[in-house]
């Protein structure tokens, strides 16, 4: 008789620690609902958006620069101190070609932003309903623009609060508040505030992905089944962008790093970020109580496949061979009785 295989050391693992088995499964639903798709597909949308918004950044300068021409003589002044020679006047036409196609560059701007940001979140959503294990919505392609729309705005200004509110507690402006307040030399004060700068950055961040995970889903999810999910993603969000600032710093400095450092920076800083996301929903989704409270699918209908089974008469062939037979059997009964 063979002996049951012995679990193995993950098994082992899963069985003996609940939040490895967590997150065992939350690999496996982020693996099984293609993560790293969508993660891609939210980052390519992300750096699309990045130059309509650029253009719409630069029709706003624009309209401001129009309305007051002492300080935009005095930045055509300081272009050509600083690019001397034709070069200088070149940056200084382009600016004014800029300036005075102000209305048309706002207008195509707004319009491809609007476009590229719709993408970004049907993206977002799809891939956050899959995290969820969400069927996709029957709704009509109207319905689904406006809902996507609707949710674009809110995310829009959650993100625009949260920058507010990051930048309030940044360590710069503390030091600010804290050198009008006289409170510069108290000793162990720069620590002190870096740790606090890092606890508002994270609080806000919590705030911030709680509300992704729960009211950007197809179907809302209630806030407590996210409020953890949001904590991971906060935490994990922080020590990244700590790794990737020192990162930045080293690969900025040569001539190869600032030409491509930005963009491929940008492109990363979206896709590990769409990946936190993407897997805190998953971790979400497969907690216990998530998992209790999922609706299990019926089974599926039984068919009933009828046999009808038609049987024919015997036949005219059939008639022929029994007619023979029978005159066979009466010859040979004739037979035996003349012998007897």
């Amino acid at each position: 008789m063979e002996e049951p295989a012995e679990p193995g050391v993950l098994d082992r693992w899963r069985a003996r620690y609940g939040w490895f088995d967590h997150v065992m499964r939350a690999q496996h639903r982020y693996q099984e609902s293609k993560g790293d798709f969508y993660a891609a597909g939210i980052t390519y949308f992300t750096v699309f958006a990045l130059f309509p918004l650029l253009m719409l950044g630069f029709s706003v300068t624009g309209f401001v620069l129009a309305g007051q021409p002492d300080v935009l003589a005095g930045i055509e002044d300081r272009i050509r101190q600083t690019i001397s020679g034709d070069v200088g006047q070149q940056v200084v036409d382009l600016m004014n070609t800029a300036i005075d196609s102000r209305t048309s560059l706002g207008i195509f701007g707004l319009a491809t932003a609007a476009w590229a940001g719709l993408g970004w979140m049907a993206n977002l959503r799809e891939a956050l309903s899959a995290m969820w294990e969400q069927r996709s919505g029957t709704g009509g392609f109207v319905g689904t623009k406006l809902s996507d729309l609707v949710a674009l705005l809110s995310a829009f200004l959650a993100i625009v609060l949260t920058v507010a509110l990051t930048a309030l507690g940044d360590q710069g402006v503390i030091t600010r508040v804290l050198a009008w307040g006289g409170l510069e030399n108290v000793p162990g004060i720069t620590w002190g505030l870096r740790a606090l700068s890092m606890l508002v950055a994270v609080g806000i961040s919590w705030l911030l992905f709680t509300w992704m995970i729960a009211r950007l889903p197809r179907e809302s999810i209630s806030f407590r089944s996210s409020v953890r999910a949001g904590l991971l993603a906060a935490v994990a969000f922080e020590v990244f962008k700590q790794v990737a600032s020192l990162y930045l710093r080293t690969v900025l400095t040569g001539p190869a790093g600032a030409t491509f450092g930005p963009v491929l920076g940008l492109m990363v800083f979206a896709y590990i970020t769409a990946r936190l996301i993407l897997f805190a929903t998953a971790w979400a989704a497969t907690s216990r109580d998530n998992m209790l409270a999922a609706p299990v699918d019926p089974p599926n209908p039984a068919q009933i496949t009828t046999r009808v089974q038609v049987r024919e008469g015997v036949g005219l062939p059939g008639t022929l061979a029994a007619a023979a037979v029978g005159a066979l059997g009466a010859v040979g009964l004739s037979r035996l009785r003349r012998r007897q």
